[in-house]
C-alpha cells in the first residue's frame, strides 16, 4: 500500500510537470498562475503545494526534469568518451546537441520556455543569474576540450582555447535560438550538419604540403 501510494504521488508530480509546461508554453511564465496549471493538470492548486513550494519551484523542477540527463550527456560527448579525438568529441556534441533538441519534445518545449516565454525579473531575476552561471560552466568545459585539442597538436596555429571556446558558445547557442524560433534555413538537417562540419574545421591544424622535389 505504501509502495503504491509512492507511484501515484510520482504519477501526479509528473502529470503537474507536464501540465505547467504545457500552460508555461502557452502563456508565458509570467501569465501562468498555479490555479490554471492545476487545472491542465487535473488537481487541486494543494496537490501542487503538496510537491512544489511555488511556482518558482514548479519551473525549476520542469527545467531539471530533462535538462539535467541532457547536461550529463554533454559532459560525456566534452569530455569523457576516449575513442575520439578532441575536436571528434566537440564534433559529436555539436551534432548531438542540435540533433536531441530537434527529437525530443519536452527538451525542445523547455528550451523555447526559457528563451522566449520568461521574463527574468522579479522572482525569476535569479534564474537569469542561474541561466548565465551555466552558460559560463559550458564554456569552461568548451575550453578544456580546446586545450586537449592543442595538446593533441590539432588546434589551428594563434587560435587561444578560450577564444576558441567562446566562439563555439557562441555558434552553438545562435544555431539553437534561430533553430526554435522556426528560421527554415536553419532546420534542414543536412545544413546544420554542413554548418558544424565548417566550423570545426576552422579550428582545426591545417594540414602541412607534402615536399615536392625538383
Amino acid at each position: 500500500m505504501v509502495r503504491r501510494t509512492k507511484e501515484e504521488a510520482e504519477q501526479t508530480r509528473r502529470r503537474i510537470l507536464a501540465a505547467a509546461r504545457q500552460v508555461f508554453h502557452e502563456r508565458g511564465v509570467g501569465n501562468t498562475s498555479l490555479e490554471q496549471i492545476a487545472q491542465a493538470a487535473g488537481v487541486t492548486r494543494g496537490a501542487i503545494y503538496w510537491h512544489f513550494a511555488n511556482k518558482e519551484d514548479l519551473f525549476k523542477a520542469m527545467c531539471q526534469e530533462v535538462t539535467i540527463p541532457f547536461l550529463d550527456r554533454m559532459d560525456y560527448t566534452l569530455l569523457v568518451d576516449p575513442s575520439s579525438s578532441p575536436l571528434e568529441r566537440l564534433r559529436n556534441f555539436l551534432l548531438q546537441i542540435t540533433t536531441t533538441v530537434q527529437q525530443d519534445e519536452c527538451l525542445r518545449c523547455t528550451m523555447e520556455i526559457l528563451n522566449f516565454k520568461c521574463e527574468y525579473v522579479g522572482e525569476m531575476e535569479k534564474d537569469l543569474a542561474d541561466y548565465i552561471e551555466r552558460n559560463e560552466e559550458f564554456l569552461d568545459k568548451l575550453e578544456r576540450t580546446y586545450q586537449a585539442a592543442r595538446r593533441a597538436g590539432q588546434l589551428r596555429p594563434g587560435l587561444a582555447p578560450r577564444i576558441g571556446a567562446l566562439e563555439t558558445l557562441v555558434f552553438v547557442t545562435g544555431l539553437l535560438r534561430l533553430r526554435l524560433l522556426g528560421m527554415p534555413a536553419v532546420q534542414r538537417t543536412h545544413d546544420v550538419r554542413a554548418m558544424i562540419d565548417a566550423h570545426v574545421r576552422s579550428r582545426e591544424c591545417p594540414q602541412r604540403e607534402p615536399a615536392t622535389t625538383t
